[in-house]
Parts: C-alpha cells; sequence; structure tokens
C-alpha cells in the first residue's frame, strides 16, 4: 500500500476508512514513521480539491481539520475519528484534537441514542440532524456502536477523562451486547428502540460486517477495563478480572470482583510485593453522578437517594471526585489492600432534551449501566407500543429466571386504545414488566418499546375498529410491514422514515396488490391511500396507476369509480365507487418504468 499511495503516488481517499486504524498500529509494532505518514496522508487529503469524489456520505467532504459535524456513513465517521485520536495522540496535532472535539461535542449533544447507538437512518446508514432520533427506525447499526466505542477509547487515552468512558460502557451494555442473540448466532445490522414485530435478528447479512466485528469486540472487552500512564493507574471498567502493572520494574496487581451490571457492589484487592508510589484512580460513572450522558441531551428525571460507599482495608475512606470523574487515590502500596465500593443501583428515570420530539412526554428506564425496555411476552395481551407509564406507582427492580437469569423493572401502565369517534382511552391500571435492552427478541419478534409515554398526548394508542383495522391484510411482497397499512399512523410527508410502511422495493414495472379480507361481507364505497415516496435519493415512487377491487366469488372485479383516480405525493388519494357489498378488496398498484413503490395507510369507507 505504501508503494503505491502517497504523496506524488495514487493520490486519493479510501472509500471506507478503517485502514488509517491498521497503519497506526502497524506503525506502534514497527515503529517505521512511514506507516504513520502514510494514515495522516489518508486522512489529510480528503476534502482536498481535485481529489476524489468529495461528499458528506463518507466525510469527504471538507479537509479533516476544518470539520465539526457528524454526518455521513456513521461507521465510516466512527473509525476515522478514532483514527484522528491515534495520530493527535502520537504527533500531538492540535488541528486533530480541535476537530474531532468539535465533532465530539456534535454527536453527544445531539445525535447519541439512548442505547448508546449512532446514526439515525438508513438512508446511508448516516447521522441525521441534531436531536433527529426516531425510535422505530433508528438505524444504530452495531459496527457504528463498536467503532463510537473505539472512538472514545481513544478520546479517554488522549485526555484522562472519564466521560469518554461513560460513552463507551453505555454503548458497550447496551447497543454492542444487543447486537448478538443469547444463542450466540444470530445478529442485528439496525439496532432499534421501538417495534411492531418487523424486526428480528438475522444468521447472516448480504453486507456481513456486524456479525465479525461484534464477535472480535466482546473478546477483546478486557482491553477497556484498565488503563495506565506512568505511575498512574486507571480502573474505568468494574469487571470480575485480574491484571498487573509495570511500575518501573515493579509489578502490581489489582483484582476484582465485581456484580457489575446487576449490583454495584466492587471489592478489590491491590497487591504489591514492594513498596510503590501508584496514583490509582477510580472511575465513577455518570450515572451514579445524575448525569446519564456527559450532556444536556438525557437527565434524569428523578434523583439519586442513596450514597456512594467506599472503605479501604475495612474502615470507610472520605473521598472526592475530581473534574474527570474519578476517585484518586495517592498511596505508597505495599503488601494487600483492599478496596470495597458501593455505587447504588436504583431505578432511574430518563428524559430527552425538549427538543427530541419523537421523546416528548416519554421516559426511559435504566439501571447502572443498563437500559430496559418493555417486550411483547411479558405484558398484558403482547402489546407495549401502547402502554403509558403509571406514575403514580414505583418502579421497582427483581431478580427473575427470565432469559437465563436476569434483572427485571415492575411498575404499572395503562393502555391506550382509540375508539371510533377518534377519543383516546384508558384501561385500568395493570402490571408492566422491563427487561434489559439487550435481551429483546430472544424469544421471537414482537412489540418492543424503550421510551415509554407517561403522558396520554404523547402515546400511540390501539387503532380504533374500522373496516381496515379489523381486516386480515395481505400483499403480493411477504413482508411483516403489512401491520402498517391499518395501523392508523399517519405520516408528515410520503418519504416520513419515524412510521412503518410497506414497500415493493427492488421490483421496477410490475403490478402489486394489498388485499383487505373484512370480518364480514359488507357495503362499501371509498378507499383512501397514502403513498410512500423516498424520491429523489431513494428507489420508490408513487405508482403510475392504482385501482381497487372487490371480490366476487372466486373473482377479483373492478370497482366501478364516481370520480377520477388520483395520483399524489404527500397527501391522501381517495377513490369513490358505486356502493357494493363484499368481503375483501384489493388496491392494485402499477409500478413506475424504474421505481418501485410503497404505501403507509389504507382507510376503507
Amino acid at each position: 500500500v505504501d508503494a503505491e499511495f502517497g504523496p506524488g503516488k495514487i493520490e486519493d481517499v479510501p472509500g471506507h476508512q478503517e485502514i488509517e486504524i491498521g497503519l497506526v498500529k502497524l506503525y506502534r509494532a514497527t515503529k517505521e514513521e512511514r506507516y504513520l505518514n502514510l494514515a495522516k496522508f489518508f486522512l489529510d487529503i480528503r476534502g482536498r480539491e481535485g481529489v476524489g469524489n468529495p461528499k458528506k456520505y463518507d466525510q469527504s467532504h471538507l479537509p479533516v481539520t476544518q470539520q465539526s459535524e457528524a454526518v455521513g456513513h456513521a461507521v465510516r465517521g466512527a473509525y476515522m475519528w478514532t483514527a484522528m485520536a491515534d495520530i493527535a495522540a502520537i504527533t500531538g496535532d492540535q488541528a486533530y484534537m480541535n476537530a474531532i472535539d468539535r465533532i465530539w461535542h456534535d454527536v453527544v449533544d445531539g445525535k447519541y441514542y439512548i442505547n448508546g447507538g449512532i446514526g439515525a437512518t438508513n438512508h446511508g446508514e448516516a447521522f441525521g440532524d441534531a436531536y433527529q432520533l426516531p425510535n422505530m427506525s433508528a438505524y444504530c447499526e452495531t459496527c457504528a456502536s463498536v467503532g463510537n466505542a473505539f472512538w472514545n477509547h481513544r478520546m479517554f487515552l488522549m485526555t484522562g477523562d472519564s466521560k469518554y468512558i461513560d460513552v463507551l460502557e453505555r454503548s458497550m451494555y447496551n447497543n454492542i451486547l444487543d447486537g448478538v442473540s443469547l444463542s450466540g448466532d444470530h445478529f442485528f445490522y439496525p439496532n432499534p428502540l421501538a417495534s411492531y414485530g418487523q424486526h428480528e435478528r438475522q444468521e447472516w447479512f448480504g453486507c456481513a460486517c456486524c456479525p465479525p466485528n461484534v464477535a472480535r469486540f466482546l473478546p477483546s472487552m478486557p482491553g477497556y477495563i484498565y488503563a495506565q500512564q506512568d505511575t498512574q493507574v486507571y480502573v474505568n471498567l468494574y469487571v470480575s478480572s485480574t491484571t498487573g502493572f509495570d511500575i518501573g520494574g515493579k509489578t502490581m496487581y489489582i483484582r476484582q470482583e465485581s456484580e457489575f451490571p446487576w449490583n454495584g457492589k466492587v471489592e478489590m484487592e491491590v497487591v504489591a510485593d514492594e513498596p510503590m508510589g501508584v496514583k490509582l484512580n477510580l472511575r465513577v460513572p455518570g450515572y451514579v453522578r445524575n448525569r446519564p450522558v456527559p450532556s444536556d441531551l438525557y437527565t434524569y428525571a428523578d434523583s439519586l437517594t442513596k450514597p456512594i460507599e467506599m472503605k479501604i482495608n475495612g474502615r470507610a475512606y472520605p473521598f472526592t471526585i475530581d473534574d474527570k470523574g474519578y476517585i484518586t487515590i495517592e498511596h505508597n502500596w505495599q503488601k494487600l489492600n483492599k478496596i470495597q465500593l458501593n455505587f447504588p443501583f436504583e431505578v432511574r428515570k430518563v428524559k430527552a432534551n425538549e427538543l427530541v420530539m419523537e421523546d416528548k412526554g416519554k421516559i426511559a428506564v435504566e439501571r447502572g449501566p443498563l437500559l430496559f425496555c418493555a417486550e411483547w411476552p411479558d405484558n398484558m395481551y403482547n402489546k407495549v407500543l401502547s402502554l403509558v407509564l403509571d406514575q403514580r406507582e414505583e418502579l421497582k427492580a427483581k431478580r427473575s429466571n427470565i432469559l437465563g437469569g436476569t434483572y427485571i423493572i415492575k411498575g404499572k401502565a395503562r393502555m391506550a386504545a382509540k375508539r371510533l369517534d377518534g377519543k383516546v382511552m384508558l384501561s385500568q391500571s395493570n402490571p408492566i414488566t422491563l427487561i434489559p435492552y439487550y435481551l429483546w427478541n430472544n424469544r421471537g419478534p414482537g412489540e418492543m418499546a424503550v421510551w415509554l409515554p407517561i403522558d396520554t398526548a404523547y402515546a400511540q394508542p390501539e387503532p380504533a375498529p374500522t373496516l381496515a383495522r379489523t381486516s386480515k391484510v395481505s400483499a403480493s411482497v411477504d413482508s411483516k410491514a403489512v401491520i402498517a397499512l391499518n395501523d392508523q399512523r399517519m405520516p408528515e410527508n410520503s418519504n416520513d422514515h419515524t412510521i412503518p410502511y410497506l414497500h415493493w422495493w427492488p421490483k421496477k414495472a410490475t403490478s402489486e396488490w394489498v388485499q383487505f379480507d373484512l370480518a364480514k361481507p359488507t357495503l362499501v364505497s371509498k378507499v383512501k391511500v397514502y403513498w410512500y415516496d423516498d424520491g429523489p435519493d431513494g428507489g420508490c415512487r408513487i405508482p403510475a396507476s392504482w385501482k381497487v377491487q372487490y371480490r366476487m366469488g372466486e373473482q377479483w372485479v373492478d370497482a366501478i369509480p364516481t370520480d377520477e383516480y388520483t395520483i399524489t405525493k404527500d397527501a391522501w388519494d381517495s377513490v369513490s365507487f358505486n356502493p357494493l357489498t363484499t368481503d375483501a378488496l384489493r388496491v392494485v398498484v402499477q409500478l413506475p418504468e424504474e421505481y418501485a413503490t410503497g404505501m403507509y395507510e389504507v382507510v376503507i369507507e
């Protein structure tokens, strides 16, 4: 690679950043500066006039030192910023440091999911705008979260600030762990924060980056527990483990017995055969300092009621937490020393910044580093999307044997349901069970929700029993998304990715259909359709034509319209026809010559 690329050779940018990380590792292993120089060349040539095809998708739209926003493909971005942090740590390049600090704040301040994920949209697997954090269509690619962990670990190594470990830990215990099933053989590519059952882990993917990425990250996790700088030792993650540190030719050992992530109790032994002065830095996680993330994107809606407890050799130890989030113990360590920590793991309610429209009137629930969610097998009628959390009831954590043994959170909630007159009614208060987010979808597909409404105005009520809703829906394409066609969730426009829709992509120029088998023979006279169209960039457009058919015996017969069929983007199309009695209707769609088509909703009157 070095023989082919570089100044005066091939001067172009890698299409997918990652080689830069490898070149830095190669430099560290060999001490040959040409590898470090080549890594920096690949970064510095991005955004240079006349080089490649500059675009936001691969962060080549501007020189890397002039970038301030997280844009484009989330995995590419995270790998690039990881490499920039590596090089900045080695060279002291202040322009690199300033750029990745700006971008880090752009992510954590407005583009970071409560599950630790990054990348809001499936279009380009990319970052969205600030505070654009949809739940059901959240992308949160597993690889992006792995890249986010890489990046934040490098930021910590460069600065010694625990806020970066806070981000890493949230990503690790939630988004990354969610990427693999309990059986270890099924994987998530995107990691949504809500589902009506359309999401399910797969054995493999055509683009097979996520399975091996999560498989290599998990065994590498021990490398994130500790860090050392000369005579300073950092304990960043509380995980049962043993390791040794070379302190001026002498060895100091640390042994941990930790109850994380279930409880906050940690017992630590520091063993030094010979006296040695070491500054031991113990991380105090943000969630036990009333700060779920290092920004105002998420805050707690409640307060801790218990303090952090700490003992050294059996005696209470008075401590302070420094501005980088550590309890620092400067001590001349010798022989065996025992440190006991007890971090309060209380059930916490999280609220999002008011600018995150998707999460208004809702809370998320977490305990320690774990985010929780409501999932269908544990809750009444296998429904969770329509639940409204009962604020009068306390949320309590308890040990459970489900899913191989885990902590669950119990509370109460009401189910919201819409009537035919449009009013929303609430059921009686019933028990609700929450499980750790990373464990969902290990019992089959179904409803799941992380953000739970506490205000009925922001609830997603069970649909009213309309003709469409009480019908059995099928389509010419085998897709779980047919459930979207009668869910009574209305899009803001024809390119609204925050709610479910059905599409026929990658088909083109074919005749397709959706079918509604009515609950009983019914007199009908009107059908309304809202089309999905993700132009100009996507592959779906409004149809070339459409029509309504009804079932007569074994035949499908065209309904005789009494007005014109219209084909409209960003609005309802409706057609009236001579009243007829039938037990089934079809909407037949002719796809455009070069595009597919999709639908959000169908109304039958």
